[in-house]
């Protein structure tokens, strides 16, 4: 058998896009195959659905199932998009985690009525250490989040006129009596 030229005059037959079975549902319950055939061969409208799902969830079921098809193979046109968009979406979710952590750190600093210098002192770390955490540029560990909540807690407690609480030292619960219960005054 011989292989010819096609010589057919004008553009080439346009094929459509390919629609993944599963496109009725969201593309958080696709497979991981209809994924990769949505990648291959799909629409904007369906790239655009995909994207959607990645933004909502960086590291979701679809910005996995994505990660994947892109490492294995590497869909021509759309997959370096679909890479930039689940790249910044990470940092995006990531930056919005650091704020939120340094509006908690503050609030813990702000709750124990020490100044910055004395805060970082107590939980171990440099000043400019903790200013990081304050700008966002960086987050603490969960362990120093817990050490920081304890030393906030102690401080908000000894301002309260309270002495502090160990865990273990909490009076046992004891429940309210009724009017009709107490016992009889006497006189």
């Amino acid at each position: 058998m011989t292989l010819a030229a096609d010589r057919r005059h004008g553009p080439a037959p346009h094929r459509p896009p390919v629609r993944p079975r599963n496109a009725e549902r969201p593309v958080e319950f696709w497979p991981t195959s209809a994924i990769r055939s949505a990648l291959e061969g799909g629409d904007i409208a369906t790239w655009k659905q995909i994207a959607v799902a990645i933004k909502r969830d960086p590291y979701g079921r679809t910005a996995r199932q994505v990660e994947e098809v892109l490492e294995n193979s590497r869909p021509y046109g759309i997959s370096k998009a679909l890479a930039e968009v689940l790249d910044r979406a990470r940092a995006h979710l990531e930056a919005n985690e650091r704020t939120e952590v340094a509006r908690h750190v503050r609030l813990l600093i702000e709750r124990s009525g020490l100044k910055m210098p004395e805060f970082a002192s107590r939980i171990g770390v440099p000043v400019d250490e903790l200013g990081a955490y304050l700008a966002a540029t960086t987050s603490p560990s969960a362990a120093l989040m817990i050490r920081m909540r304890r030393l906030s807690d102690r401080f908000a407690k000894a301002g309260a006129g309270q002495p502090p609480r160990q865990p273990s030292q909490q009076p046992p619960h004891q429940p309210r009596q009724q009017p009709s219960q107490r016992p009889p005054r006497s006189h």
